[in-house]
This record gives C-alpha cells, structure tokens and sequence, in this order.
C-alpha cells in the first residue's frame, strides 16, 4: 500500500495547494493512493482546537483532481464550524474518495482507506457522507477505531440522515418564526431539492407540517418515491428556480445558490441540508441580504448528523442525540439576531459565533 502526502507545489500562489490551504486555514492535507485496490483519496484537517477532527467521507467520481481538492478544502472548513457551533469539542475534517462508488466501492477499498485515517493517528475521525453507508463505515472499522456512524448493532447510531433531517426541518421553523412570526409551515410552498435520505426524511416532516412541497432530484427513482409517499409535487430542474415559493431547501450537493439561481429564485426564506450552499460565500452572502432573501446558514441546521456520531463517541443514545439537535432552532434565532443587531449577512454572523469559541478555547489551552 502507498501512502503519500500532498506533493509540495513550487509556490504557494493562491493556486497551488499551500495556497489554498493558508486561504482557508487548514492545519493538513494528506493524498493517500493505493494501486492495488485503486484507492485515489483526500483528506483535509481544518482545525483541531475544540478537539480531533470529525468529518464524513463522501465518494464522487469528480471530474479531476483539482475539482476533489476544492471540495474536500470547503467541507472540511465547514465542519470546523459546524462543530463549533453546535457547543461540540470537536475540530473540523473531511474525507473524499475519487471514484464511482456504483462500480468501484467494494470491502478492500473501504478497508483500505480504514488503514489510511489509522495511519493519521486519531488527528482524524471519519463518518457517513455522500454514497457511503454503515456497512462500508464497518469496514472502515475493521482497520481503525476513528471512525463513527457505525451500525446499530454495533453500538452505533446507524443511519445519521433521519437526525439530519430533523435538524434542518427545526432550522426552517426558526427560519418561518423570523420571517413570518409564526414557526407553522402550513400552507407554505417549498421546494427540496435532492431528495437523497436526509431530504426524503425532511419531506416527511414538512408535510406532516401542512407544507406544499415541491421536489427535484436527478434520480427518477427518489422523485417517484417521493411523490407515492407524501404527495409532493414533482419539478424539473430547468423551471425549479421560477417557481412562486416561500421558501427554498437545498438539499442536493453544494454551490447552488450562485448568480443565476439568485437571479431567478422566488422565494423569502433558503435552508436546506446541503453543504456549502453559497458558490463565493461573501458575495452571495451579502446579494441575500440585500434581496430580503433568509438564509440559515448550512453548517448550522444540518449539524444533526454531526451531533448524532459524536454521540458514538461518549455512548449511543438517540434520545440525547434528539434532544442535542433541538438546540438548533434557539441557536439560529441568536443567528438572526446577531445579524440583525451588527447589520450583516446570516452567514457571516454563525461563522463570527463559531469562530469566537474556538478562539476562546484555544486561548484557554495556550495558558496552562
């Protein structure tokens, strides 16, 4: 087996890998390549002040190199926020995997990249992501015991997505409870789009709530289930973004809330699950306020699956899990106060609150 760090680039121009690692902050960045199983992964340490980095690992067949890096750069950065707001003594870390988990994912490849977090010493927890599930999360445990979101029995809490869900859907209260002054989602048009296990779940309670949803996802098969199931409305993805809403949940992967879709969107109120929601944080962070557009920030309401692994780690209980995760409305209430009372985006104020904990604990530990 071949481990190897990230090779050095020349210069650590604002292109190169230094480059973007003192731009986002990051403490490591680790390649790890593997010929025999064809393991190509990348797995980037943000910040371990509040404790070691916890973080999933997601498998996608990107487009190249460069496109994995960037993604794994951003995720990671934003679970050292998500961590930290949500009052865990945990850093922020991701892990991806290159490759079609359809055709490539199989026992030796995850146990490989078991034995790679094993060799990173604890620095680095794992967990679910994107295309990975519990079984191959056992695998990965057959070679080092950083690793959470196990099987239940295995002591785990299993599938993550359902305290997700739960926890985003508590974001979208608090998100009506500001805008509207009323935190019922009755009668309220929404669109979800990716309806993966965390929206499908989220779905489930917004129309126990009187929601109308409306639903986009590039698997036909999800949409299908989705519309059976709870009576959605199904969307396509050229109109999805002319619809009249009230409030827009992306729950696919990241970056959708960019130019265009801000050019087109409808709608008074954006929380949703996915990760990385906003292309150029600052910029479109700042077009949302100025549209009269909400946003609850991602790394905030979508922190319940980080809450529910953590748990694994102290000993399982879905009850505490639920109950941790039920903070989230109260918390991005502070949000919008916070934002309101120093006039800046939703965004920038739940990083400032992230960022003002891990500075005070990091100052506590440098002085003993």
């Amino acid at each position: 087996m071949t481990l190897t760090t990230e090779e050095i680039p020349k210069t650590s121009s604002e292109n190169g890998v230094l480059g973007q690692m003192s731009s986002l902050e990051h403490e490591q960045v680790v390649h790890f390549y593997d010929r025999f199983t064809g393991l190509r992964a990348i797995v980037a340490i943000h910040n371990t002040y509040l404790g070691p980095a916890l973080g999933g690992t997601r498998m996608w067949m990107y487009n190249n190199e460069a496109e994995a890096l960037t993604d794994v750069l951003r995720l990671s950065r934003g679970m050292t926020y998500k961590a930290a707001i949500s009052g865990l003594n945990l850093g922020g870390g991701k892990a991806v995997i290159i490759g079609d988990a359809k055709t490539q994912k199989n026992e030796a490849l995850m146990r490989r990249f078991g034995k790679c977090v094993e060799s990173l010493g604890g620095r680095y927890i794992t967990a679910e992501d994107v295309n990975i599930n519990t079984q191959d999360m056992e695998y990965i445990a057959m070679e080092t015991e950083h690793v959470t979101g196990l099987p239940e029995n295995l002591g785990g809490g299993g599938d993550p997505s359902p305290v997700t869900a739960y926890g985003v859907y508590l974001g979208i209260k608090a998100s009506a409870k500001e805008r509207y002054g009323s935190d019922s989602l009755k009668g309220k048009k929404i669109l979800v789009q990716g309806i993966g296990k965390v929206g499908y779940h989220l779905i489930e309670h917004l129309t126990k709530d009187g929601a109308i949803v409306y639903a986009y996802d590039i698997s036909a098969e999800n949409l299908k289930r989705a519309v059976n199931n709870f009576g959605v409305k199904a969307t396509e993805a050229d109109i999805m973004f002319d619809l009249d809403i009230d409030i827009y949940a992306p729950c696919a992967l990241g970056a959708s809330i960019n130019d265009e879709s801000l050019a087109r969107l409808r709608c008074s109120i954006i929380a949703g699950a996915a990760n990385n929601q906003l292309l150029d944080e600052a910029k479109h962070g700042r077009v949302l306020t100025e549209k009269g557009i909400l946003y609850a920030p991602d790394f905030l309401i979508n922190a319940g699956g980080l809450i529910n692994v953590s748990i694994e780690l102290e000993g399982y209980n879905r009850d505490l899990a639920l109950q941790r995760t039920e903070r989230i409305y109260d918390v991005t209430l502070e949000i919008f106060k916070l934002a309101n009372e120093q006039k800046i985006p939703t965004i920038e104020a739940a990083k400032k609150m992230a960022e003002q904990r891990i500075d005070a604990i990091s100052r506590i530990s440098l002085t003993f």
